[in-house]
């Protein structure tokens, strides 16, 4: 009987210990690698991330904007133009898809050149509601237009990082926008000798001022934010601007990442020339989603 006692505590003993040990080193094991993780998440340097600080970067995605677009045209005879509503008087629709691309030189730690590239065009037919004086011809009530608008955003900027840390950076922009604008409504009627057609077309470069903001919140997520704002008038051509954008990048892999944002402008051009005169008033905010790819040597940041 002693024997069949002691051949049972035995393996039960064995088991007991091995059980035990078996479980210090699993909790051990966990311990370490959730030390390691942390380790890897906190302890990085932000000079050496291959997203930021990059000597140059390319963007490019969709743009997603609601649009609201006023536009008048007086006619060269002295006849005042509608002030037209280009999503209710005419049938454009608010939500839109477009390109957007951008790129960026950074020429030194505090200095950095932009340049981006935006383009929407937009069409409609409508049966008019109301009658439109535009240019100079009449389109009466009951009328069936076609309409279109092109418009092409294009801006060069300058940057100055006024504070320049690994982990931010804070500064004042300058540049223009540079807006060329291509509008024009046409009556659809039975034979072609019935219909006319109206276009304008112009370019306006609008210089604005801002600041600017970038923020490295973790080993693989930045922020971007701008506000800019500026009106002048040059000659013959009295405008005014505010645009805005907000941006989250998150690093993919290596140097390539994906940003989601969203970004706003709005915009006013009064112009009188001898083959125009009346206003343009276009303002678009919407989600952007893009891909990005930084590459170039790092630009050198002091922690001091």
């Amino acid at each position: 009987m002693k024997k069949l006692v002691y051949f049972l505590i035995i393996p039960l003993s064995y088991f007991s210990i091995n059980a035990q040990t078996t479980a210090e080193i699993t909790e051990d094991n966990i311990l370490t690698i959730k030390q390691n993780n942390s380790d890897e998440l906190q302890d990085y340097s932000a000079e050496d991330l291959p997203w930021h600080g990059r000597r140059f970067k390319v963007t490019a995605g969709g743009f997603f904007p609601i649009n609201n677009t006023e536009v008048e045209v007086n006619g060269t005879n002295g006849k005042i133009g509608t002030d037209i509503d280009f999503e209710r008087d005419l049938g454009f629709q608010n939500n839109t898809v477009s390109f957007f691309g951008t790129f960026e030189w950074r020429a030194s730690r505090r200095s950095r050149f932009n340049l981006e590239y935006f383009y929407l065009k937009r069409s409609s037919e409508k049966t008019l509601e109301k009658t439109i004086e535009f240019k100079d011809h009449t389109y009466p009530v009951d009328a069936r237009i076609s309409a279109f608008m092109d418009n092409e955003m294009i801006r060069f900027a300058y940057g100055y990082a006024i504070i320049s840390k690994p982990k931010y950076e804070l500064g004042l922009l300058i540049g223009a926008h540079i807006m060329l604008a291509d509008v024009g409504i046409q009556l659809q009627a039975n034979t072609q000798e019935l219909e006319y057609r109206d276009a304008v077309n112009f370019t306006a470069p609008l210089p604005d001022i801002g600041i600017w903001g970038e923020f490295v919140l973790g080993k693989k997520v930045g922020l971007y934010a701008n506000v800019n704002y500026f009106a002048l008038k040059i000659d013959d051509i009295d405008g005014r601007i505010i645009s805005y954008n907000l941006s989250v990048l998150y690093n993919v892999y290596k140097n390539f990442s994906l940003t989601a944002g969203y970004t706003g402008l709005n915009i006013r051009v009064d112009v009188t020339r001898p083959k125009i005169d009346g206003f343009f008033k276009w303002g678009y905010n919407g989600p952007t989603l893009a891909a990005t790819y930084s590459f170039g040597n790092h630009v050198k940041f002091y922690k001091h």
